[in-house]
């Protein structure tokens, strides 16, 4: 079975976002899988459906966000770790010892797509994917593996992240310390945990 398409507008308007989310449901047959606020005052509206009804609704929401817009995402064929990791309570955990690779974006809309190149270029798990919020409306996401994937994935999902990127790094072993402190870090989809993207 494919998995749903995904499409995310990231609005710098928060009553521009409100408005271009009404415009993106009526526009096509949607679930609206997040609707709401990050910080720093951003608007974020993150659809699912099937391809042809993703692209209609981000078109229209496009649209009505015209300028406003600061950066968007659509994956017609989005990777089922990605979205694990966007609404699971406990997502997987690097452990001590394995190669972490961090890839940070100024967006969300950036990281949950380098999240998505990044998970198919290589054999290793998504350990955390930080967005927005606690984090000045910026996104983090950590690979976990062995070296030569993490740095596969990381190097695919810096490519796709393209001019969001900040910055990224690989840490070819992962101290204890480390791999026990790394879970103390905000999540903003607190409110969807448990809603299965797509249903």
């Amino acid at each position: 079975m494919a998995n749903p398409a995904v499409g995310l507008l990231e609005f710098s308007s928060i009553a521009r976002g409100i408005v271009s989310c009404d415009a993106m449901v009526k526009q096509a047959p949607v679930a609206t899988a997040y609707a709401g606020t990050v910080h720093p005052g951003k608007y974020l509206v993150l659809v699912a459906g099937d391809t042809a009804s993703v692209e209609e609704a981000l078109a229209a929401g496009r649209e009505v966000g015209a300028g406003l817009v600061l950066d968007q995402v659509f994956l017609p064929d989005i990777h089922q770790d990605v979205v694990g990791a966007m609404i699971a309570p406990d997502p997987a955990r690097p452990e001590s010892g394995e190669a972490l690779g961090v890839v940070e974006t100024a967006t969300v809309a950036a990281v949950i797509d380098a999240a998505d190149a990044g998970i198919k270029a290589a054999e290793v798990v998504i350990g955390q994917l930080g967005l927005a919020d606690g984090l000045g409306g910026k996104g983090y996401v950590l690979f976990a593996g062995i070296v030569a994937d993490v740095e596969a994935a990381v190097e695919a999902a810096v490519a796709r992240a393209g001019r969001q990127l900040v910055e990224s790094v690989v840490i070819a072993s992962l101290h204890e310390e480390l791999a026990e402190n790394l879970w103390a870090a905000p999540r903003f989809l607190e409110r969807i945990h448990g809603h299965e993207v797509g249903a």
